[in-house]
């Protein structure tokens, strides 16, 4: 029988009583600090400190905080040493390409680094309208604004637009920024079933009436599961009950779709079924930063008064410059949304072959191996690096410890060969045997 972390009683408890001494060993009596003042008190701090601690007795590397030497593509190198990567956004291998560098370093030349205060106060830089046209574009909607930050944009936009007498209905699996934003806002929270329409659909239902406004929000392509909700029962079932729909591209753009456009391509639904549309611009579009499409007294009002955008710096004018070429180069080379979405499914079938679990993902660029323990994420993650490939293990409490797993980001730039030899060294490692090196 085994619990906590996938160790058996046994091992358990020694694992527990060696932290014990180590700990003991570590807490020398010290200079006595004011409750007010002592940092080491911090809520979460015990809990990162034990997780590090327990991977330290267990003789594992950190595998958090790595440096890469250079671009983090589908390659990557590490310590000197090279390593196929599958822990980067760089979904459609646009981070690195020397048309995008060029764009970014012309607008350096033109208007620096920086935009120097925020877009209010200091004024645009023509980058941005254009970037934020090519994005209203893509949608199909009447206005766009490019925020700082990603997770800044849902956390200001939903705090923003819902107060106290409002409804936020959500995926229970929804992004962190999306639950910060219904916090902020102090609207009421409910979390349905993942990609439940139906059950969404009951607590609209239930309690719909009880409010002002009502906001439904999903992903079009979750980072945890690699999978995607049916948009259309979302969309109709939002306008049954008054609700305003937002969907969040963060993982979905340049990914889902026959060309990339998004969860709508994908789907096969008109993009105004969806009143506002959120993304990121650190992965496919290779910058940093957010967005919101929709409809334009919407962006109006945001432009105007949202606060992470009234007072924050604006968007950089290189990692705007970076995003609309990446954007324009998705467009003009749809070949690069073909062979991601190929060698996903690739990465997704030779897996399920080798008998490793992989969710519910759709293999679209998104894989996760669940290997059930916490324990048994880091030792293959631990194993795969000294073979030469660089993955996350997401452990608990992240996830579920029965769920803990490898999440793998496909790229249009792994080759064959690579996704094969990777999951031939999951599956030598899973059985006790060293895996051959793949990079």
């Amino acid at each position: 029988m085994t619990q906590g972390f996938g160790l058996s009683v046994a091992a358990r408890a020694a694992l527990l009583q060696r932290l014990s001494r180590r700990r003991g060993e570590a807490e020398a009596p010290g200079p006595a600090e004011s409750p007010g003042r002592d940092l080491t008190t911090l809520p979460g701090l015990r809990d990162i400190e034990m997780v590090r601690e327990a991977g330290q007795a267990l003789g594992f590397e950190n595998p958090f905080f790595r440096q890469h030497e250079g671009v983090a593509g589908a390659r990557t190198v590490i310590g000197g040493k090279p390593y196929v990567n599958f822990a980067s956004y760089n979904y459609l291998g646009l981070n690195g390409d020397p048309r995008i560098a060029a764009a970014a370093k012309a607008a350096i030349d033109r208007h620096g680094v920086s935009a120097s205060a925020s877009r209010l106060a200091s004024g645009e830089r023509p980058v941005h309208g254009a970037l934020e046209a090519a994005l209203a574009a893509n949608y199909e909607a009447e206005a766009c604004l490019a925020f700082v930050s990603g997770h800044a944009t849902n956390v200001t936009v939903i705090g923003h637009l819902l107060g106290p007498r409002d409804l936020v209905l959500h995926d229970q699996l929804i992004h962190n920024s999306v639950a910060e934003g219904a916090r902020l806002s102090g609207a009421r929270r409910i979390a349905f079933p993942h990609n439940d329409w139906q059950a969404a659909e009951r607590e609209l239902a239930a309690h719909r009436r009880r409010h002002g406004r009502a906001l439904l929000v999903l992903e079009g392509h979750y980072s945890m599961d690699g999978d995607a909700p049916e948009l259309a029962p979302f969309a109709a079932m939002a306008r049954r009950h008054d609700a305003l729909l937002m969907v969040d591209e963060a993982h979905a753009l340049g990914v889902l779709g026959a060309t990339g456009r998004g969860s709508f391509e994908h789907c096969g639904v008109a993009a105004g079924a969806v009143d506002i549309w959120m993304g990121t611009l650190s992965k496919t579009l290779s910058a940093c930063g957010g967005y919101i499409a929709a409809r334009r007294p919407l962006v109006d009002l945001l432009r105007h008064s949202a606060p992470g955008f009234v007072y924050s710096v604006g968007l950089a004018p290189p990692l705007a410059a970076a995003a609309l070429e990446s954007l324009a180069v998705m467009q003009a080379e749809p070949w690069r949304v073909t062979r991601l979405q190929a060698n996903a499914a690739l990465f997704l079938g030779l897996a399920r072959e080798a008998g490793f679990d992989v969710g519910s993902s759709a293999g679209i660029g998104i894989v996760p191996v669940i290997l059930g323990s916490s324990v048994a994420a880091a030792r293959m993650a631990a194993a795969l690096f000294e073979a030469g490939v660089n993955v996350q293990p997401i452990l608990f409490p992240v996830v579920p410890e029965r769920a803990a797993r490898l999440r793998f980001f496909l790229s249009a730039k792994h080759a064959e060969g690579e996704i094969r030899q990777t999951v031939a060294a999951m599956a030598a490692a899973r059985d006790g045997m060293a895996p051959a090196r793949v990079a």
